[in-house]
């Protein structure tokens, strides 16, 4: 006969060779429904892991209110009336460059100031490069 033994919210059940003999006859609850990105209500669910934390991180409050915006919006095209939520997200995103990195851009290819190897290239030939040095030295 199994040792049941409750602790807090766990049920711990002791048993020995016999009755591991027997098939078990514990029946597991249900799992519960897990919403996606829309609740029942049709709300957004805000901690669905398919935002991948973008309502929570430090511009989480423009976030949701772009997408908010766009995901209400009735305008035609969907979202055209939602340009200055995106470009105040677009702005805060900016701030946070390591947060919100352009997944399409290795982090190896980034310098110490947060500017990709492409940049600093385009920028070489641009002769911008030659200018701020240029500047230093005028120091």
């Amino acid at each position: 006969m199994p040792v049941v033994k409750k602790e807090g919210k766990d049920t711990i059940i002791f048993v020995s060779r016999e009755d591991h003999s027997t098939p078990s006859s514990i029946v597991l609850p249900e799992p519960e429904a897990k919403p996606g990105l829309l609740l029942p209500n049709g709300q957004i669910n805000w901690s669905c892991p398919c935002l991948g934390g973008m309502a929570t991180g430090p511009c989480g409050l423009e976030f949701r209110e772009a997408f908010s915006c766009f995901h209400y919006s009735k305008a035609d095209p969907k979202g055209s009336d939602c340009f200055d939520a995106f470009k105040t997200m677009q702005a805060c995103m900016s701030n946070y460059p390591s947060i919100y990195a352009n997944k399409d851009t290795d982090s190896e290819d980034m310098n110490s100031d947060g500017k990709t190897m492409q940049e600093l290239s385009d920028n070489a030939s641009s002769g911008e490069v030659k200018k701020q040095n240029d500047q230093k030295t005028d120091s």
